[in-house]
């Protein structure tokens, strides 16, 4: 797979929680286990402006070549994923998402697009070791 096409899928992924997030914020929360209340659907709205922003830049950068920017784009992205993984787990062994099913396809999404974003940040466009002169 080609950086261009892994940007394009991530963004994909990334619109289409951020829009759940934003306009449904309750139908999130409920497919975790969790209760909604007032407090926690304005996280998640928040959560999901933030997911729409990272689309939107995942987008726009897709066919930009490699360079220390994209790079630092990237790695931040990889940063991203992997300290996001272990907060549903926790959450999930600590009671408050109550629902292992909440938690299993985010928690493997997290991992997938953190060693996409890894691999790409070291390898280049297309997979081939990165220039690091920029």
């Amino acid at each position: 797979m080609s950086r261009t096409t892994f940007l394009t899928l991530a963004a994909l992924i990334a619109t289409g929680v951020g829009l759940l997030a934003l306009v449904a914020p309750a139908t999130l929360l409920v497919s975790k286990g969790v209760t909604p209340n007032a407090a926690a659907q304005v996280w998640v709205r928040e959560v999901g402006a933030l997911l729409l922003a990272v689309a939107l830049s995942a987008f726009l950068v897709r066919r930009h070549p490699h360079s220390l920017t994209m790079r630092a784009f990237l790695l931040g992205n990889a940063v991203l994923q992997f300290a996001l993984f272990p907060i549903e787990i926790a959450a999930y062994l600590n009671g408050v998402i109550t629902s292992l099913m909440g938690i299993v396809p985010n928690s493997v999404l997290h991992v997938l697009l953190g060693f996409g974003f890894a691999y790409f940040a070291t390898r280049g466009e297309q997979g081939l070791p990165a220039d690091h002169r920029g």
